[in-house]
């Protein structure tokens, strides 16, 4: 694979240029004039998370900032709570598992989707892209960048796709992601190209798959990326995330981080609080900072919380974790 022109430092760099035009008109939130503003980047490695770890607990967009600031993280994927925050229609609710419906219900149930999805694309199209220029000054002005926005549109109309590029740049994020599949790759790098922007698949278990094919994926555009999750690969393929970082470390610009157990241990494949897995965290971290690869890396909160605990706890907790290992 050749790099592509688009990188992210170029992206970066234009963003404030995609906002012109766009007046900034903040939120109710404020911030403390400045002081004390967030630094997660530590020794050259650039620390943040995915917004999907507060998904346990209340996470409007004033919310999540605020939980992002007690962890002291200054950069972001954001997931959900961007559409959601800004009050996209919601589907119907999913069937309880294992639930036996019948053809008359599927049947509703499909209908019901396909409202929604209707709803949503509507309400997608009309938004003004002054919404995200206020959810950006918001986030700014409290020393939080969002680097990534995880739209998934992948299955969206053509339309919907613009929007969300649109959107991307508005935010001040280098791309989008989505997950690692072939359809997604083949579509969605094209509207990248188009935006100037970046198209960054999500992998799970995909590596231990027989067949699985990471060069003709990424090779659908040049600007298709990697986004590798170290744990999913490690938890998959008992294999060191470290081979796959130093084979295609220029066209990953960002990683999720998870521990879990491997696919051989008594329970494989499982998440664990940081430190009581087998992913090998602390190599892929310091390899990062040997390296000096600009490669944001990401926690995704996905172990069972404690009792006593909550995810904006624990997600200080593993923020901690990693930055003890680069300091």
């Amino acid at each position: 694979m050749k790099n592509s022109s688009i990188s992210r430092r170029n992206f970066l760099g234009t963003t404030a240029a995609a906002a012109a035009g766009i007046s900034i008109v903040p939120f109710s939130y404020s911030c403390s004039g400045g002081a004390n503003k967030p630094n997660s980047k530590v020794n050259g490695v650039q620390l943040g998370l995915t917004t999907y770890s507060y998904r346990s607990v209340s996470h409007g967009l004033e919310e999540v900032l605020e939980y992002v600031l007690k962890a002291g993280v200054n950069a972001l994927e954001m997931r959900r709570v961007l559409e959601e925050g800004l009050g996209i229609p919601q589907g119907p609710p999913r069937a309880p598992r294992g639930a036996n419906l019948s053809d008359k219900e599927k049947a509703e149930r499909a209908e019901a989707a396909d409202a929604a999805r209707e709803e949503q694309r509507k309400w997608r199209l009309s938004l003004p892209m002054q919404k995200y220029a206020d959810i950006r000054k918001m986030y700014n002005d409290a020393g939080v960048d969002m680097h990534i926005a995880k739209f998934a549109p992948s299955k969206w109309s053509d339309e919907e796709i613009d929007y969300a590029y649109e959107a991307t740049k508005v935010l001040g994020a280098y791309g989008i992601t989505d997950e690692a599949r072939e359809s997604s790759c083949k579509r969605l790098g094209k509207f990248a190209e188009k935006h100037n922007s970046l198209a960054i698949y999500h992998t799970h278990g995909q590596f231990g798959d027989h067949g699985f094919d990471l060069d003709t994926l990424l090779g659908y555009s040049p600007a298709n990326r990697l986004n590798l999750d170290v744990g999913h690969y490690y938890g998959a393929t008992g294999k060191h995330p470290n081979e796959i970082i130093e084979k295609y470390h220029d066209l990953i610009p960002m990683i999720h981080v998870k521990d879990k157990t491997g696919p051989n241990h008594e329970t494989p494949n499982a998440n664990r609080p940081f430190g009581e897995g087998e992913t090998p965290i602390a190599d892929v971290l310091l390899l990062l900072k040997e390296e000096k690869w600009p490669i944001d890396v990401f926690l995704e909160l996905e172990y069972k919380i404690p009792e006593d605990s909550d995810a904006v706890k624990e997600v200080v907790k593993c923020i901690e974790y990693m930055r003890n290992i680069l300091e």
